[in-house]
């Protein structure tokens, strides 16, 4: 029995954000808009996206005991997550530097704060949330030692969705537990490197799939997603899903690319998008989609969010979704 649909582990930040007309180049100052404070990070994020999706979500993490604390748990509240999970204290909260273009595209500098401070403990004082969750998500806003220990700690039979934001190279460990694994072209190229990733998003699933994960999802932006999943045909010429390390025998692999398009919108704000594509595709895996279907779910989600100011503040409702 399930109490959540999706438990989140990763960040908590408060985003502050200017409006630029162009990102400075080194050395250079310009000026931007008024500052806005948003509630944000990755995990926060997902949490509240899910949640305005329909989904039970909880979330595991750690914020401080401040200002920029009590605004994200307030958010989260509003939003229905359940905050058992996130502690309080440590540091201060973590916070997010965003500007923000004409286009809609911004850039990102994070100060990890009381994110820093989730630690593996925290993940094992957390086993209930773990066994009662259907899928697990995570990010890299946290130490990647957390990362490792929520692995570990996954139950049997349980789900874990990742999107190494931002990027840096796996254990394989970790890779072998991801189905799927979340990259946009930047962070695929930096688990592969640069030399190895290939040309095309096809080249990047497939050679990201032959690093261990079970499924591959890479977001194209307004291009949509490129889901690639391995499959093995047996002697019969049956094809049958596999799982790490299951190749062997006289089975042949095979890996299966499916294009998902994308929702043509006027794009405000990209901040969150990608967050709320995790978080939406995360949880209609949980219901029995699959991963094609859950991916192009998920698409419709984040265009929606790009059609706003803001992360939270931007992720639709389930009706809303539909209404695209």
């Amino acid at each position: 029995m399930y109490d959540y649909d999706l438990l989140v582990v990763g960040s908590a930040n408060a985003d502050l954000v200017i409006d630029v007309e162009r990102r400075p180049a080194a050395g250079e100052t310009v000026l931007g808009g008024d500052l806005a404070v948003h509630p944000g990070g990755k995990g926060a994020n997902q949490a509240v996206a899910a949640a305005r999706l329909g989904a039970a979500t909880a979330l595991l993490a750690r914020v401080g005991d401040d200002g920029h604390g009590r605004l994200l748990l307030d958010s989260l509240r509003t939003a229905g997550v359940d905050t058992a999970g996130v502690l309080v204290g440590g540091a201060p909260t973590g916070v997010a530097l965003i500007t923000v273009d004409p286009s809609g595209d911004n850039s990102i500098v994070v100060s990890p704060g009381a994110n820093g401070r989730l630690t593996p403990e925290d993940v094992r004082a957390a086993d209930g949330l773990l066994r009662t969750s259907r899928v697990v998500s995570t990010q890299l806003e946290i130490p990647l030692e957390t990362v490792v220990e929520v692995v570990r700690s996954l139950p049997e039979g349980g789900r874990l969705v990742l999107n190494p934001s931002p990027p840096r190279p796996l254990p394989a460990e970790v890779l072998a537990a991801c189905d799927p694994l979340i990259v946009n072209e930047h962070e695929a190229k930096v688990i592969l490197g640069d030399s190895a990733a290939g040309d095309t998003p096809e080249d990047w699933a497939r050679r990201l799939l032959a690093e261990g994960p079970r499924s591959v999802v890479v977001t194209l932006g307004a291009e949509g997603a490129l889901v690639a999943e391995t499959r093995t045909r047996t002697e019969s010429g049956a094809r049958v899903g596999v799982g790490v390390g299951a190749v062997g025998g006289g089975v042949d692999v095979e890996v299966e690319v499916t294009r998902v398009a994308s929702v043509r919108v006027d794009a405000v704000d990209t901040t969150g998008a990608g967050d709320a594509f995790t978080a939406a595709l995360a949880w209609r895996l949980g219901t029995g989609a699959t991963l094609a279907e859950a991916a192009g779910y998920a698409a419709r989600v984040g265009a929606a969010a790009v059609t706003r100011r803001g992360a939270q503040e931007s992720f639709p409702t389930g009706a809303e979704v539909e209404a695209l």
